[in-house]
């Protein structure tokens, strides 16, 4: 693609038959970096009816299904905007929450072998994995319709959990009645459970803040200060509605006149029936991974609290990571599609948690398990330009195939314990997959979002302990 840069940070370019441009959030190095099909396929997304303002690709973008993940785009429906299922992706709802403890690394490291097996027994995770929670059909579709707000009822977490959770735990309109009798097979088996993939439970350190004060209003008091970071999703059951849904609306578009740069981009008007029966069985994902997350981070907290009886383990916040959801912006209610991309709002925006309101959300970035995590601020830069959105991660670089061919689960593992971390996971092929040289330097991601302003750095934490699927 060809694109200046028009500022520090930020690159565009305008397509050829689009209203707007394609603008991408990236230091020189990683600009440098993202593949050639990232920017065709957020060309072909700039060509979608009703789109507004631009297409923005974040620094951790990469190819994707449809749109690219990294990807951030908004549509009108009065402008005949569209939503498309492959802006939200396959794991709807991936996600990632922070707990901070009241514990320091000179507290954990004796027993942190003994908390990080633990936690791997407690937690289930990998493919296919099945839960110690048996959800029947009703107890399923109440989890559906109420979310998170579900496993506070039984009484696995507080109120508190759900106040520092992006929807308060819950998207209002979810109908599981629009979500087929697969899915539901699939998710009455895997409600409390980790998956695969890059989804994990990581034990972390902090070890630098970069603003003590708004970390402080964060839980985040001091350097050396434990916290836990939770990162999955929907599980097969976001997948199957994804996969339902996509199929259905590859011949929706040639019903409303829709022409299609690309197949993959199938998408319905905001307005039409096929566009609301997505978003209710869409919405139903959403809720599923949020109760999901709230289990594990229960069954996390009795875990410390078995091996650290005075421990607690608060919710900084939780955040989605594939979603798309009506929001005002520039006095217009939009569809934000948010694509491996996170919501980044400033100060002041009703949606943000009453105790961070007057501070702007916390955004929970996760690294890979050999380096940094971090928790950033949202900004006024990122309301003006990117419609609240900053990145979501460090972005892969290398296929999962790639990934297997050339690194061993085994050595992997060696190395990261050499370095001082505790590492358990279900095989070596899902430690093979994840391996940090598979990621660009999240590091880099963060100097990125902060160069162009859409972000700022709060604190970074590190690994101590990793459970992967």
């Amino acid at each position: 693609m060809e694109a200046k840069e028009v500022r520090p940070g930020v690159w565009e370019s305008k397509p050829r038959n689009s209203e707007v441009p394609v603008r991408v959030y990236a230091n020189e190095k990683l600009f440098q970096q993202i593949e050639e099909g990232v920017f065709k396929q957020a060309e072909n997304v700039s060509r979608l009816p009703g789109i507004q303002k631009a297409v923005l690709v974040m620094p951790d973008g990469h190819y994707g299904y449809g749109f690219p993940i990294g990807g951030v785009a908004a549509f009108d429906p009065e402008e005949g905007g569209i939503v498309s299922p492959g802006g939200v992706g396959y794991d709807i709802n991936c996600g990632v929450r922070l707990l901070s403890a009241n514990l320091s690394e000179q507290d954990l490291r004796p027993r942190l072998r003994e908390l990080v097996e633990d936690l791997f027994r407690k937690v289930p995770s990998g493919v296919g994995r099945k839960s110690k929670i048996r959800l029947s059909e009703s107890e399923l579709n109440e989890v559906l319709s109420t979310g998170a707000g579900y496993a506070i009822k039984k009484g696995f977490g507080t109120r508190r959990d759900l106040e520092h959770t992006e929807e308060n735990g819950c998207m209002d309109g979810a109908d599981p009645g629009k979500v087929s009798r697969r899915a539901k097979q699939r998710g009455m088996s895997q409600m409390g459970t980790l998956g695969s993939g890059n989804h994990f439970l990581e034990v972390q350190i902090v070890d630098k803040i970069f603003q003590p004060e708004i970390a402080s209003r964060f839980g985040i008091h001091e350097e050396g200060q434990i916290t836990v970071m939770i990162h999955c999703g929907s599980r097969g059951f976001g997948h199957q509605v994804a996969d339902d849904y996509i199929h259905l609306m590859m011949s929706v578009a040639k019903k409303y006149g829709i022409l299609l740069p690309d197949r993959e981009l199938a998408c319905a008007p905001l307005n039409s029936r096929e566009a609301k029966d997505y978003f209710a069985a869409m919405k139903c994902a959403v809720n599923y991974a949020f109760c999901n997350r709230q289990f594990i981070t229960h069954w996390t907290r009795e875990t410390f609290r078995r091996i650290f009886p005075d421990s607690k383990l608060d919710l900084v916040y939780d955040v989605c990571h594939n979603i798309a959801k009506f929001e005002v912006h520039g006095g217009k209610k939009l569809c934000v599609h948010r694509k491996g991309a996170t919501r980044a709002f400033a100060a002041g925006r009703r949606e943000i948690p009453r105790g961070y309101r007057d501070i702007g959300q916390p955004v929970i970035i996760p690294g890979d398990m050999g380096t940094s995590s971090y928790i950033l601020i949202g900004t006024k830069k990122a309301m003006e330009e990117t419609f609240g959105s900053t990145c979501h991660g460090a972005g892969r670089t290398m296929s999962r195939t790639a990934a297997i061919k050339r690194f061993r689960g085994e050595d992997i593992k060696k190395q990261l314990e050499e370095q001082g971390e505790v590492i358990m996971a279900t095989s070596w092929k899902s430690l093979a997959e994840e391996v940090p040289e598979a990621y660009k330097d999240i590091d880099e991601v963060i100097r990125s979002v902060e160069l162009s302003g859409i972000s700022k750095a709060v604190a970074r934490m590190v690994p101590l302990g990793v459970v992967k699927g």
